[in-house]
């Protein structure tokens, strides 16, 4: 696919992340830009032939739209722009009393995403991605890679519609719609596999990490933690007992941690302790 040339004077940058940077546009409130760091091709095309299946799939998400290239080298995507939208991560730094609410809200969102049944033909299998991912991680042992894909094996089997990063920056809303972003990683499998990310996100991750990209602290991110775990495994269920089953979909994350940033992530590791 040949990516068009654009002026990024013509965009206004909003936002950024490990992958790239946001920005609107000057000339058409409509569109906003998803451009990715210098040396990135194939990601960018990649994720925007995904973004397109998902999106015809029924997922709510932002429209896809151009792959698109500036002068500098840097390629991206254009996406119809959700005006007015804000993060569930930013709603809750800024109102934390409301934590309950966006929780619950998070987790009806997360079981509807969920409940839809996917074409395993034109989505790939997150069991398969991570054992791709297991066997070129150059930080764990065979002894160690050996039980990590046992546990992966034995996993339950499922077509469920899974995010890949699901987490309360990645779902975006205006007045009462609600829309997943960043796509990048969607497959398919059992549910926990995305749950997991939930977890680290809210309870794993250090307080520095929760502060700078996701708004809150760790009290914020506990409580949230708390009140998703009771919407989405039912509010009669120990938490320590949701924990207990969570926990090992959650050490499997670094997996993709490890594949971007290229070191141990020890913080995350621990939650594997069960399977290792």
């Amino acid at each position: 696919m040949e990516a068009k040339l654009i002026n990024l004077d013509d965009f206004t940058l909003f936002g950024g992340g490990a992958n790239g940077d946001s920005y609107d546009s000057k000339t058409d409130k409509s569109v906003m830009l998803k451009l990715y760091t210098a040396g990135k091709i194939e990601q960018p095309l990649s994720e925007l032939r995904l973004a397109r299946m998902v999106y015809d799939a029924g997922i709510p998400s932002p429209e896809p739209g151009e792959y698109v290239k500036t002068e500098d080298g840097r390629y991206g995507i254009l996406f119809k722009r959700i005006v007015g939208k804000k993060s569930y991560a930013r709603a809750i730094g800024d109102n934390p009393e409301l934590v309950e609410k966006y929780a619950c809200a998070f987790a009806d969102m997360c079981l509807k995403l969920h409940a839809i049944h996917v074409d395993t033909k034109v989505f790939t299998c997150i069991k398969d991605k991570y054992l791709t991912l297991l066997e070129a991680n150059p930080f764990f042992s065979k002894t160690e890679k050996d039980k990590i894909s046992r546990f992966i094996f034995d996993a339950p089997e499922g077509d469920s519609a899974l995010h890949g990063d699901l987490h309360f920056g990645n779902l975006i809303f205006v007045g009462d719609q609600n829309y997943f972003i960043d796509l990048g990683d969607f497959n398919y499998g059992y549910p926990l596999f995305d749950v997991g990310m939930v977890y680290v996100s809210s309870v794993i991750s250090d307080s520095a990490f929760k502060q700078e990209s996701f708004h809150m602290d760790d009290a914020t991110a506990l409580r949230f933690w708390e009140f998703f775990a009771h919407a989405y495994f039912g509010s009669d269920r120990p938490l320590k007992s949701i924990e207990e089953e969570v926990k090992p979909y959650a050490g499997l994350k670094t997996l993709i941690v490890e594949r971007d940033t290229k070191r141990p992530m020890l913080d995350i590791r621990p939650a594997l302790n069960s399977i290792l």
